[in-house]
């Protein structure tokens, strides 16, 4: 493909966008040099097994949208290709790792504090002679 020439008989309007997309796809290659540079076992070792699973989920997510951009290109309707399927399956477990990623950051409960708070925050009616105690005290205008 060295050999070709570069064909510019687009539209102007669209240049922008396809020097965006040019810069994009420059940053994904970035990314993946990094990524590759590093060995998987390596970089799963630093982690905990919730960032793990992360790792895993953005990693696959990546790869499965990135063949999404490819059948697209293709002129093959993503839509009708079982990369749909797995990409909707991946958001499911990346909602389930948000959701216990949630569940951690969640306070706990102080059962006993939490008790004693309502029990405190609760009005009791002052008994009959209380009140009458109480009044006597203050005069009235």
């Amino acid at each position: 493909m060295a050999g070709e020439e570069i064909n510019e008989d687009y539209p102007v309007e669209i240049h922008e966008y396809l020097s965006t997309f040019e810069n994009s796809i420059g940053a994904v290659d970035e990314m993946l040099k990094t990524m590759m540079s590093v060995s998987r076992n390596e970089l799963l070792q630093k982690l905990d097994p919730l960032e793990q699973a992360k790792v895993d989920l953005v990693s696959a997510y990546t790869l499965n949208s990135m063949f999404w951009v490819y059948l697209a290109t293709q002129g093959v309707n993503p839509k009708e290709h079982p990369v749909k399927q797995e990409l909707e399956r991946i958001r499911v477990y990346m909602n389930r790792v948000k959701e216990i990623t949630d569940k951690k950051k969640a306070g706990k409960l102080d059962r006993g504090a939490a008790s004693r708070f309502v029990k405190n925050a609760l009005w009791e009616p002052r008994p009959k002679n209380a009140s009458k105690v109480a009044n006597k005290g203050k005069s009235k205008n």
